[in-house]
């Protein structure tokens, strides 16, 4: 054997050496995981060959200096990446791959086994991990547009996932996690109920002074994706009341959507019009209530009031960002706040009196939210567990539609001194 090709085998058997002695070192590494502000990550189906593919891209609001995207539209939500339009150092973080982002389950980090693939299903782009090998077991759904398009769409990711940022002892590292802790289904079908994303509507609540039957604790589906929901009998409820009603071109309820910002806006004034002896007036608006809402969106006058009326708040940019979706924990201040508004409608004092046991969740210390989602949690089970099992609040998950219905309806009957059965 001539020495260089001696050599050339010593580097190529010493490399692959080295290569079998680090990947099970990368694959028992230590990472952590920090819980992070959910409405500054976003997930989006980035267009690739002229938009006949789409990749995956996370971007984060690092600061509030300028927004790194917008949205517009619905099924699907289409996303301007503003980032790409100006020098986004300091101010916007993205993440284009492997490198960027991963998997991560109940604590363990999955990138050495699946690949984050976004892949055209039944009339939309749906979110997968991929088993990286043959033998590596089923796909994994993460999220879905709701719709297709050549451009750039939100993907909205499936319950229980989040965002989460990679950590190594006290290092907050830029890689970002497609987070999820227990059973995740692998079935790539499981749970489709058309568009999980931001469906433009919380359905109709123009019929604000209909009470209905809202003790009815009728549990007979009235739309074919709630049938076996946790919150049926609440869902039947609210829409009784009004405050929310679902989508009849195609009979659903979406109870697994996320809620938008100026959504749940809608939805609690809606809710507060239940009341006795209460009509919510949403004068003309003249001026923008923040500087993106515009004084003809079809929320402004919604968002205005609540606003004037201290049951909403923007951003210190002045932002409201009304097609966010809202986080659990934003669900709940604006829940008490329309508590407190509503009992001094009534002419009571505006704090609200507890008349349960504490629930004592197992991932709000520190969290901002913590006190006033205790405080929730007392007065008639508003704040309750994700899905109503176990002791995590999941406070910056996005609140689905059929919880979003189901604590409104807790916090507008507990004002009227009534109790709701939570199932």
């Amino acid at each position: 054997m001539k020495p260089s090709l001696r050599i050339s085998t010593f580097i190529a058997l010493t490399v692959t050496t080295t290569l079998a002695a680090i990947v099970p070192a990368l694959a028992n590494n230590p990472f952590g995981q920090l819980e992070v502000d959910q409405g500054k990550f976003v997930a989006i189906a980035s267009p690739y060959r002229n938009g006949a593919a789409h990749q995956l891209l996370v971007v984060e609001q690092v600061t509030d200096a300028r927004s790194c995207w917008s949205e517009a539209g619905n099924s699907p939500i289409m996303i301007d990446p503003l980032l790409m339009q100006f020098d986004f150092t300091g101010v916007c973080g993205r993440s284009t791959d492997s490198n960027g982002y991963s998997i991560r389950m109940n604590g363990e980090d999955l990138g050495l086994r699946y690949s984050l693939r976004v892949v055209d299903r039944n009339n939309e782009m749906v979110l997968v991990g991929a088993p990286r090998s043959r033998n590596g077991g089923e796909e994994i759904v993460i999220g879905r547009t709701g719709g297709e398009t050549t451009g750039y769409a939100k993907i909205t990711l499936e319950p229980g996932w989040r965002f989460t940022k990679r950590t190594l002892g006290d290092r907050i590292l830029g890689h970002v996690y497609l987070t999820f802790d227990g059973n995740a289904p692998a079935n790539p079908n499981a749970g489709n109920t058309g568009s999980t994303g931001n469906t433009g509507s919380t359905g109709n609540t123009g019929n604000t002074g209909n009470t209905g039957n809202s003790g009815s604790t009728s549990t007979a589906s009235r739309f074919r994706d709630t049938t076996s929901d946790i919150y049926l009998a609440e869902i039947n409820q609210a829409v009784d009341a009004g405050f929310i009603a679902g989508f009849s071109e195609d009979n659903t309820f979406r109870p697994q959507a996320s809620l938008t910002r100026e959504q749940l806006v809608s939805m609690v004034l809606g809710a507060l019009s239940n009341l006795p002896n209460v009509k919510i007036d949403t004068p003309a608006v003249t001026a923008n209530p923040y500087t993106d809402v515009a004084t003809n969106r079809w929320s402004a006058a919604k968002i205005q009031f609540a606003k004037t009326n201290n049951i909403v708040s923007g951003y210190a940019n002045g932002e409201f960002r009304p097609s966010q979706p809202v986080t659990r924990a934003e669900l709940m201040a604006v829940l008490r706040r329309a508590a407190e508004y509503a009992k001094t409608l009534q002419g009571n004092p505006g704090e609200l009196q507890g008349n349960r046991p504490l629930q004592n969740f197992a991932d709000t210390n520190g969290h901002w939210a913590n006190a006033l989602i205790n405080q929730m949690s007392t007065y008639c089970g508003v704040a309750s567990p994700l899905n109503e099992r176990g002791s995590n609040f999941m406070p910056n998950s996005s609140a689905q539609r059929n919880y979003a219905a189901a604590a409104t309806l807790r916090m507008i009957n507990c004002v009227k001194g009534q109790s709701t059965t939570i199932q």
